[in-house]
């Protein structure tokens, strides 16, 4: 009798465990169901605009179009640094960016910890003759702090008509140093290629080592890059410098076009992964395949190679094509996609990642190069002088001196590395023929 009472009482404690529990399950998936139900939430939104619209103290003149645009545009920044709700004028503002040439300061910015932060200073530009660095803070605009400024609204406040001024103060994270900088807008038009004095001669070096910098991933960049490599190998390199330093990225297409200059047609360059399957994508080389032969290559990149830069910096570092020395890049790897919406304005959307042909994710982990070559704060502002066009004469002539001093570290390495690599080969071919 008294086990039969301990069953009963065991059987029950039970029976009531699980009617809690299933009552808990049931109310718990209710309000996940209820969070993610589109219906309630629309209800809620529409509650609260119109509480503000008709309650808010200085309301009167709030329109529904201003509200709805404030709470589109705060939505979507919270989801990344790379994604924005556009307004009819910012679209009309982006597509114009796209078609030409436009004013402003050169600073390629992006949102990097909670900070609007260089990625890299363009080519000949005001920022880049001011001595702006990748990784500077933009703190201020016209004495006015960025601390809650959107990236989009401090692009527009960097931009203007040509020929007018604009004061910015930058923080350089790795000394603390704050300064204020006063540049007048300018026509921003960059060549894409370029030989180690800033033009389009493309001398071979002493070793017959070539070298190419490429600025950025314009519309030309593959055939630009195409002509020098023709220049280079008509004067016999042995071996290749490519400059990605500094190179905030561009177009995917000429990203592709550069890796196929390097690699067997059909070899795999990118793929793009996103949830919608039509953002997935797979690119390959599509060249005529590697026009240097195999010839040895080192890709020299920094905190201010970016995008497209990082996707031909990956391609080849994975496929073991060229060695990768300089320091960690930036980390942009995602895919913005543009929605244009009825009334004019546009959504701007993170939809995919870039990923190497190994699958390594580029976006916020950049690529570590084979190779690691840090340059001080010193050293990167000696070489941004010595690539701007007439850079060194705004110096005093004391300045001066002490720039054209400074060794560019990176720039040395490479040469050491691939006449080592050309000294090795030729022992090699020596010893070979020898044994015959």
């Amino acid at each position: 009798m008294k086990r039969r009472l301990i069953y009963g009482l065991v059987i029950a404690a039970l029976l009531l465990n699980l009617i809690i529990g299933a009552h808990i399950y049931l109310s718990s998936a209710s309000a996940a169901e209820q969070k993610d139900s589109v219906y309630p939430n629309l209800e809620l939104f529409a509650n609260v605009l119109e509480k503000v619209r008709t309650e808010y103290v200085d309301g009167t003149n709030l329109t529904y179009h201003d509200l709805v645009y404030d709470a589109l545009k705060g939505m979507i920044d919270s989801l990344d640094p790379h994604s924005e709700f556009m307004d009819p004028e910012e679209y009309q503002e982006l597509q114009s960016d796209t078609e030409g040439a436009f004013g402003g300061l050169g600073l390629v910015v992006a949102m990097k910890d909670n900070y609007i932060t260089v990625v890299t200073p363009m080519d000949d530009t005001p920022g880049f003759r001011a001595g702006v660095l990748a990784g500077d803070r933009i703190i201020k605009i016209n004495g006015k702090s960025t601390d809650k400024l959107a990236l989009q609204d401090a692009v527009k406040e960097l931009r203007g008509d040509p020929g007018t001024q604009v004061t910015v103060t930058v923080q350089r994270p790795s000394s603390g140093v704050t300064r204020d900088l006063t540049m007048t807008r300018a026509i921003i038009n960059v060549d894409m290629v370029k030989d180690i004095n800033g033009k389009k001669d493309f001398p071979l070096g002493p070793d017959q080592i070539g070298y190419i910098r490429i600025t950025q991933f314009g519309d030309n960049t593959s055939d630009e890059l195409e002509d020098a490599l023709n220049k280079l190998k008509a004067q016999g390199m042995k071996a290749l410098i490519l400059d990605l330093r500094g190179n905030p990225g561009g177009l995917l297409d000429e990203a592709v076009g550069v890796c196929s200059k390097f690699l067997p047609r059909g070899q795999l360059v990118v793929t793009t992964e996103g949830r919608d399957p039509d953002q997935n994508s797979i690119r390959r080389a599509d060249g005529h395949g590697d026009e240097l032969n195999g010839m040895p290559m080192v890709v020299l990149v920094n905190l201010g190679s970016a995008s497209a830069s990082e996707i031909v910096t990956g391609c080849l570092q994975d496929l073991h094509r060229g060695i990768v020395l300089g320091e960690n890049t930036f980390g942009k790897g995602s895919v913005q996609s543009i929605f244009p919406l009825d009334d004019g304005s546009a959504l701007k959307l993170t939809t995919a990642k870039y990923y190497t042909p190994s699958h390594r994710v580029i976006h916020e982990h950049g690529i570590t190069p084979d190779v690691v070559v840090p340059m001080t704060d010193e050293e990167e502002a000696a070489l941004i002088f010595m690539r701007s066009p007439g850079g060194l004469y705004t110096l005093t002539p004391e300045e001066r001196a002490r720039i054209e001093n400074i060794r560019d570290v990176q720039m040395d390495r490479a040469e050491d590395l691939l006449k080592g690599i050309l000294l090795y080969s030729q022992f090699f071919k020596t010893e070979k023929v020898a044994v015959k």
